[in-house]
Parts: structure tokens; C-alpha cells; sequence
């Protein structure tokens, strides 16, 4: 079947459809009905029963599959490297879960888990699905104040650390920030348990400290819980505007069919492949396509403690495809960004290295066309852009790799994905023509996968996301639909600038000057104009080992914009910046940008990954006089 023949089939019959994924996974009770209606809600697979830690894990050993390589660590930032076959990675899981019992822990109890990117941090998400207790994983390093807040809200009955996590040049000690978080927090934590590195060694001082390895050393092993399919399997916070995180959940069984079905139909993966996700486990891309999606799957995952670039270099990628035979790459545009900025020529790119790669997948934020472009040219492989969000928890547009060979349109994610069906809207929720650009909305239900609700706060879920059009879900973004169906994403809703009257979008001016051959990424914000409302201005970072004069560059970006784009945008100024403020995801901190633009106050949030960023930004607009001091 085509993509065409999927997309139709799950549009016209999701019952059918979905009925159909759902039972390719092992049920302790196989579902009958796939959407059903629950208090005024569309639920997937209600009357199912299973467990997702069975589904990644016990299923396949009952397969005679024990053997096979289920997770690789590779950590460069250590040195250390180790393999997990599924019999030994259930081995340790099912003890873990032991420890987890041991300590209280049962169905419907919350986790949190608070680690850097080692095993041990998937085999804390596995043991509580295995109990059907629901995790919440905190990005590693988060300062005190935020893992406070999730901690309250979530109210765990006790987190799981590790003693540090290490950077390319710095080890960041763990326990001090869960201390100090516990601190803050209201609501109490009976235990924390800790796991100890030997780059850093934790004082256990309190009462409720817990050594993982001496506890793990007593622990029975445990059989996995029956949970029913829209039981919550994880919480993961996400920004919001009002301040406090958003913490969507994912239920069970939805979750476990639409990965299980977006790993063959968008990534075309068998079983038995290596899929590597190159992001981190405190991100939905970690979830989905680290930990749960590949094991799910029966496929290897590889799990990497590093960097795209100082970990040592810039050919870290390519040494992790070429040492593991990686299938599949997924990982995001700007970790390419750096890439390409260290290394333009690729030079650090062995000719053999990518013999076993079949496509790289780029997702998390737009991908402009000089990095698909530079990509493209330099692995000479398919450059999948697809577009999904931390609340979908899988793709909702991509190029359907497993349901044939699309072309593929630079600047687009191609289609909505089986299940999706996506609108672009105009202010009063009306669809719009073909190229016009709107709001990027779905039509209601969701497929499987899809948060439900948020937790613990129904309301802040229908007020964010179903209210402001009424049969859809508001994604946030903004983009258009072209003729054939192609989707582009061109940013978040907010990322417009009103330049006397006229809406642009600032995605399409950073398309024109990233494809400036000096420019290795950029971004665009509107500054404050008297006479038009805003002007656009360009913060650009330069490809490492370029020498230009910045007047000529500013010069030539100013002439493509006009070239490409028209005098109707009023790009005048271009500022070359050392570095961008980005979360430790990658993503840029726009908002941020914006703040230093008016001269407002700064609301700097602790996912930054380099606070020095904010300091030389403003010290660049202010030299170039866009900004008082």
C-alpha cells in the first residue's frame, strides 16, 4: 500500500486502520474498538490491556530474540562505550523495577527522574512502565527552581538521579540541584536514588538517599503490570506561556501503536536495524525515538553521551554511524548548523562512513535549505525534514520513507502523516487557498499517540490547545499547504513582524541569508520602528574560518532579501553575533531575542545553553545602536 492508500484508509476508516496497527503489538487483552468517546473525549484503545515495558522488552526475548543488541551507549565526553543485549537490558530493568517495589513504588505512582544521557536513565523510564507507575523526566542540569516546580506538580513518591553529568568541558554535579530542589518544593520526596559516576562521587547525607548499585544488588526481580491502554505511561513538561510548564501525558497504548507504526511507514526501519536518535532522553525525541519507539520495534537504539561537535570534533556523527553501522540518523537541523559551521567543507567526513546510513531524518525546528542543501551534498543521502511537537509525541508531516519514494521539496516536511489531518487556517478558522500562509492546525481526533490532557490541569489543555478553534487542535505554528499537499512549517505564530502593515514571516527572511555562503545560521527579529511599527533585523553567526568585512556582508544579505523577497520586508541591518541563545535542545531563544530588541526586561530561562550568549547579544545591537544600554 502507497502513502496515499494509508493516508485515505486511516481519514475514511481510523477504526478499521488503527485496529489494524494495534494488533501487530503482543495485548495482554488485544483491543476491540480503536476510537471510542469517554466523558466528551476521543480515547484510543480503551477496552486494551498491555504493558510497554513488555513490548520493548520481554516480547522479544519470548521471541528468541534475547540476543540481539538492544541499546548501545557511546559516550565520548567518558570514553566508555557498552552494548545491551534485550535478555541483558531486561535483566536490569526487572531488577530496577525490584527496586523501585522495594521502595513503595506501584501503579499510578509518579517518578521522577532527574539523569544525564546514560543507560541507567532508560532503564528507569522501563522499570516504571514496567510497575505502570508513570515517569516524568527532567532534563539533566535543570536549575533547582524548575525541577522544583515539576516536582510539585507532578508529586512523585521519590526521583532517581545520578551523581553528575559531564560536558565537553565541565562536570555538573547532580545531587547539589536535587538537594536544593527539595528544598524549594512542597510536596515531599520519601526517596533518591543515585547513581554514582566515577568522574563524581555523591555524599548520601540524607535519610532519603539511596545508593542505586547497593540497591540494586538486594533487589528481586519483577514481572511486568497490566495496565489499561489510556493509562498514563509519562509526563513531560514543556514551556508555557503563563510561566509554569505544561505537563503533557501520554498514555500507553496509543503511544505504543503509533511508534510502533511511525518507525516502519515514516522511517522505513526493519527489525534488527540501528536507529540512532541523536538527541537527549529528557526531550520527547528521547522518548519516543531513544527509548521506547526502536525497543518497541525490535530495532537497536543507540543512546550518545556528546556533543555534534568538541566531543572531539565535528566528525563525532559520522564516527557513531560508521562504528555502529547506523541504519537511520534522526537529529536536528541546528546540530548540523554546528557542524557545517566547524567543518564547511566536511573535511572530517571519512568516504566510507555512511555506507550503512539510509536516510537522516531533521526535526525539532524548521530546516532551512542551506542546511538541507549542505546535508544533502556532503552525506549523499535522503534529508528528511518532518515536523512533530513534544504534545504529538511522533511525526505529524514527513517524507513516508516506508510508504514510498516521494520527491522532496526544500523548506517542506512533505505530507501529513496517516492519521493527521492537517489545516491551515486564517484568523476566523477558515481553511485557506493554496500558498497562503495561516495557522497550522489538525483536525480533531488526534491520532493514536497524542497527548490527551494535560496533568492534572484539563482546563490549561482545552484553553491551549482546542479553544481558539473549535474542532481543531492549534499547533502554534504557522506555515501554508502548496497545490500538491506539500506542508511548510516557517515557524512559530509569533515569529511574525508587522512592517508597515504588511505580516512577514521571519522564517522566510532567515531561508534568504542562510543560503549566504559566509552564513552558518542567522535568525531574524523585528525591532521597534516609529515608522513602520517594526523593521526586520539579522543576528548571524559566521561559518568557522570566514573572513569577510561585515559592511559587504551586510551589503550582500540586504541586496538577497531585496532580490528575494522584496523592498516590502525593509531589511536594512545584519549584525554578526559569535554565538545565538539556544536551549539545550538546540532551539533559539527567539522570545528572549525579542525582549533585547524592545530593551524589556530579560526572562532567561534555565534551559539556556550558554547564558554569555545574552551578554554579547546585547552588546553587539547595542554597539550597532539598535538597542540602548
Amino acid at each position: 500500500m502507497t502513502y496515499h492508500d494509508h493516508y485515505q484508509q486511516a481519514q475514511d476508516h481510523p477504526n478499521e486502520f488503527w485496529l489494524q496497527q494495534a494488533l501487530k503489538l503482543n495485548w495482554f487483552v488485544p483491543p476491540q474498538q480503536a476510537l471510542s468517546q469517554h466523558q466528551g473525549k476521543s480515547v484510543w484503545f480503551a477496552d486494551g490491556q498491555l504493558n510497554t515495558c513488555f513490548l520493548a522488552l520481554d516480547s522479544h526475548v519470548e521471541k528468541g530474540r534475547g540476543e540481539q543488541t538492544a541499546l548501545i551507549w557511546d559516550s565520548p565526553v567518558t570514553g566508555h562505550k557498552i552494548r545491551y543485549t534485550y535478555q541483558q537490558l531486561l535483566e536490569e530493568v526487572s531488577r530496577f523495577a525490584g527496586v523501585l517495589t522495594t521502595r513503595g513504588v506501584s501503579k499510578g505512582d509518579r517518578v521522577v527522574i532527574y539523569m544525564p544521557m546514560i543507560p541507567q536513565a532508560a532503564i528507569a523510564m522501563l522499570a516504571c512502565a514496567r510497575l505502570g507507575a508513570i515517569h516524568s523526566v527532567v532534563f539533566g542540569g535543570f536549575a533547582p527552581r524548575e525541577l522544583a516546580v515539576r516536582i510539585d506538580d507532578a508529586r512523585p513518591k521519590l526521583i532517581v538521579t545520578a551523581s553528575c553529568g559531564i560536558e565537553a568541558e565541565r562536570i555538573i554535579a547532580y545531587k547539589p540541584l536535587v538537594d536544593a530542589a527539595m528544598d524549594m518544593t512542597s510536596h515531599p520526596v520519601e526517596s533518591c536514588i543515585v547513581y554514582q559516576r566515577q568522574q563524581l562521587q555523591a555524599d548520601l547525607h540524607h535519610a532519603r538517599d539511596i545508593d542505586w548499585d547497593v540497591a540494586m544488588a538486594a533487589a528481586p526481580e519483577t514481572v511486568c503490570v497490566s495496565v489499561s491502554a489510556t493509562d498514563p505511561l509519562y509526563i513531560l513538561y514543556t514551556s508555557g506561556t503563563t510561566g509554569k510548564p505544561k505537563g503533557v501525558v501520554r498514555d500507553n497504548g496509543g503511544h505504543a501503536v503509533a511508534l510502533n507504526y511511525s518507525l516502519a511507514a515514516v522511517y522505513n526501519l526493519k527489525p534488527g536495524d540501528v536507529f540512532w536518535a541523536a538527541s537527549d532522553v529528557g526531550w520527547v525525541v528521547g522518548h519516543s525515538y531513544i527509548v521506547y519507539g526502536p525497543l518497541i520495534f525490535g530495532a537497536t537504539t543507540v543512546m550518545f553521551e556528546g556533543k555534534p561537535v568538541n566531543t572531539p570534533d565535528a566528525g563525532a556523527f559520522w564516527r557513531v554511524v560508521k562504528a555502529y553501522q547506523v541504519n537511520v540518523l534522526f537529529a536536528a537541523p541546528t546540530a548540523f548548523r554546528a557542524i557545517r559551521k566547524a567543518d564547511p567543507c566536511a573535511r572530517l567526513l571519512p568516504p566510507d562512513a555512511l555506507s550503512s546510513l539510509n536516510a537522516v531524518f531533521m526535526a525539532g525546528e524548521r530546516l532551512d535549505p542551506a542546511t538541507y542543501a549542505w546535508a544533502c551534498e556532503h552525506t549523499k543521502k535522503p534529508v528528511i525534514d518532518h515536523w512533530w511537537q513534544t504534545e504529538t509525541g511522533w511525526p505529524i508531516c514527513a517524507n513516508p520513507l516506508g510508504l514510498g519514494d516521494y520527491a522532496v521539496k526544500p523548506g517542506s516536511s512533505t505530507f501529513a502523516v496517516p492519521g493527521y489531518r492537517v489545516q491551515v487556517l486564517d484568523g476566523q478558522g477558515q481553511p485557506v487557498s493554496p500558498g497562503e500562509h495561516g495557522a497550522i492546525a489538525i483536525k480533531l481526533p488526534l491520532p493514536p499517540g497524542c497527548l490527551p490532557t494535560l496533568w492534572q490541569d484539563d482546563d490549561r489543555f482545552q484553553q491551549s490547545y482546542l479553544q481558539q478553534y473549535p474542532g481543531y487542535y492549534t499547533s502554534g505554528d504557522g506555515g501554508y499547504q502548496d497545490e500538491q499537499g506539500y506542508v511548510y512549517i516557517m515557524g512559530r505564530t509569533d515569529d511574525v513582524i508587522n512592517v508597515a502593515g504588511h505580516r512577514l514571516s521571519t522564517g522566510e527572511m532567515e531561508e534568504i541569508l542562510a543560503g549566504h555562503e559566509a552564513v552558518a545560521e542567522c535568525t531574524v527579529i523585528g525591532i521597534d520602528d516609529a515608522l513602520k511599527g517594526q523593521i526586520p533585523v539579522g543576528l548571524v553567526l559566521l561559518k568557522d574560518g570566514v573572513v569577510i568585512d561585515e559592511a559587504v556582508l551586510q551589503q550582500e544579505l540586504v541586496a538577497r532579501v531585496r532580490q528575494q523577497l522584496g523592498p516590502v520586508a525593509s531589511f536594512k541591518r545584519a549584525v554578526v553575533v559569535p554565538r545565538l541563545p539556544k536551549t539545550r535542545s538546540g532551539k533559539i531563544l527567539r522570545k528572549l531575542l525579542r525582549q533585547i530588541a524592545r530593551d524589556a526586561p530579560l526572562s532567561v530561562p534555565s534551559t539556556i545553553d550558554d547564558p554569555d550568549a545574552v551578554t554579547q547579544i546585547q552588546q553587539a545591537m547595542y554597539q550597532q545602536g539598535l538597542v540602548k544600554r
